[in-house]
């Protein structure tokens, strides 16, 4: 065997075994990947978050193996692992004599910064390759909208539909509507009961003993012998078959509503195998609409369409503005908002049912599902004036699935409208009211979900009017919200005085709702 000269970098979350890399195993080429302290560390993540990311990589790596592939692993607690990018390259490229040096885009604009300037550090060339994963390039978004003056996402959406001939009829969507977004907004009926969620048994008990000898900072739980989660191609693919089959036939129905005996209800939770590239969008598409094909009897259009709109729409949408806007859209609080996130967030704590349960669930699967994160927990984050920054980082932590590039401009944006309006067109808060509407999270409160003052009066409900109050120098003018305002300019004044009130005192102890 030739000694190598090539060394490639796979990241992480480019576990991409269809990419072009991989077609041949060439001697001459030597492949690493690395457990490092550096993204371990960036901020405090959910212990099934480490593993899971840690598994599919030793998965993949002995996959590489097995196909051919010459291949360094370095483990966090690998004495050669000097636990960054940077430092790994380089002695790698000395001990190994390597002559060039290659990577694939990395999704992450700070991952991005590193191995550029590693780049120019290293006296051999070096060249970056595209991940073959996405359906848009990093710029293609920005060229979409150049000259316009706002971007909208159902443009962009349409934009890729007719792109990539997606559930299209010609230059025609097929029913003739691109978006059935109001069909899918219904209450889980009391009694209904969603297919049991396809869980793993995997075993990752070394990887987590493992991860105790070091002093990495994690939140949540794990069970280390039955661990749910797919960490590798061929769960993945189980993932998916069992979402066509069972959850696609009502996941647009029911995708926004909210139930206390069911954590997973009909999502795909296919989403940690496409952000680790285990999965393409395209094959998840292109899965979804076959099942749909196959069985129109068992699968209303509605369904199907909100499925795509959330890959081919939302995902790559948010991709694309993320790259747009790196890295100032990190630092925008477009409400200048100072308060730390509450301290219960870390663990559940607190009498507000809704709150109580998003948060446990999370700290318990590492996942909740897109109005868990946007319309309660996010929402309380939001109407609480909490730094978004805080918000960022508990999001990156706690889920499964959270990666900076769909992180920050799903919760920096859509949640916390702390850019102002790039992502979305106003903020998404709401009172009690629709927190009852789509869950049953109201039963049993120890709040009253139609008291906006008084004892046990939902702090949802002061904290709503508080917020539209205290911003409506730059909320006010929103034809959105516009009617929001002429309710709160039509409260008698003692009401409104009572509820900014109730509001302060919530505010003033929040640690303790």
């Amino acid at each position: 065997m030739s000694q190598p000269k090539l060394l490639r970098l796979i990241l992480g979350d480019q576990l991409n075994s269809q990419h072009s890399w991989f077609k041949h195993a060439d001697p001459s080429i030597l492949y690493v990947m690395m457990e490092i302290r550096t993204e371990t560390d960036y901020v405090t993540h959910h212990i099934q978050k480490i593993i899971a990311f840690f598994a599919a990589m030793r998965a993949f790596a002995d996959w590489l193996t097995e196909k051919g592939h010459s291949v360094i692993y370095l483990t966090i607690n690998d004495p050669n692992n000097l636990q960054s990018f940077e430092q790994n390259i380089k002695a790698l490229v000395t001990t190994h004599h390597i002559t060039s040096f290659q990577y694939l885009l990395p999704d992450e604009y700070r991952v991005d910064q590193i191995l550029k300037k590693l780049s120019s550090e290293l006296s051999i060339p070096t060249t970056s390759f595209d991940t073959e994963h996405f359906y848009t390039t990093q710029t293609e978004l920005q060229t979409l909208f150049e000259g316009k003056k706002q971007l909208l996402m159902e443009t962009f959406y349409r934009a890729m539909r007719k792109k990539h001939n997606v559930l299209m009829r010609g230059d025609k969507p097929l029913h003739d509507k691109w978006n059935f977004d109001e069909a899918n907004r219904k209450k889980l009926p009391k009694y209904h009961k969603p297919p049991e969620p396809l869980s793993f048994n995997n075993n990752v008990e070394a990887i987590y003993n493992e991860l105790q000898k070091t002093t990495i900072k994690t939140m949540g739980y794990i069970n280390v012998k039955t661990f749910i989660w797919p960490v590798n191609r061929a769960q993945s693919l189980a993932l998916l078959h069992y979402f066509t089959r069972n959850c696609l036939p009502l996941f647009g129905t029911y995708q926004d509503a909210m139930m206390t005996e069911e954590w997973s209800l009909y999502h795909s939770r296919l989403s940690f195998s496409l952000n680790t590239k285990l999965l393409s969008p395209k094959e998840v598409v292109d899965a979804a609409i076959s099942a749909y094909n196959s069985n129109h009897s068992a699968i209303d259009y509605n369904q199907i369409e909100g499925f795509v709109r959330q890959i081919i729409g939302w995902r790559e949408y948010m991709r694309g503005i993320y790259w747009m806007h790196m890295p100032a859209y990190n630092q925008l609080n477009f409400f200048n908002h100072k308060n730390n996130l509450p301290k219960w967030y870390w663990d559940g704590a607190t009498k507000m049912n809704c709150l109580k349960h998003a948060i446990k669930q999370s700290l318990t699967h590492a996942y909740a599902h897109h109005i868990q994160r946007l319309m309660i927990t996010g929402n309380f984050a939001l109407l609480s004036g909490t730094e978004p920054t805080q918000v960022d980082e508990w999001y990156l932590g706690i889920y499964i699935d959270a990666l900076d590039w769909v992180e920050i401009t799903n919760t920096r944006g859509m949640s916390q409208f702390a850019d102002g309006g790039i992502v979305g067109t106003k903020p998404y808060v709401s009172s009690a009211a629709y927190i009852h509407k789509m869950s049953n999270y109201c039963e049993g409160c120890f709040y009253d979900k139609s008291k906006k003052t008084g004892h046990n009066a939902c702090p949802f409900n002061s904290l709503y009017w508080d917020f539209y109050n205290r911003h409506a120098d730059k909320l006010a003018t929103n034809p959105r919200i516009g009617m929001m305002y002429t309710v709160w300019n039509r409260m008698n004044e003692d009401d409104k005085t009572a509820i900014l009130k109730q509001a302060k005192w919530y505010l003033h102890n929040i640690n303790n709702l």
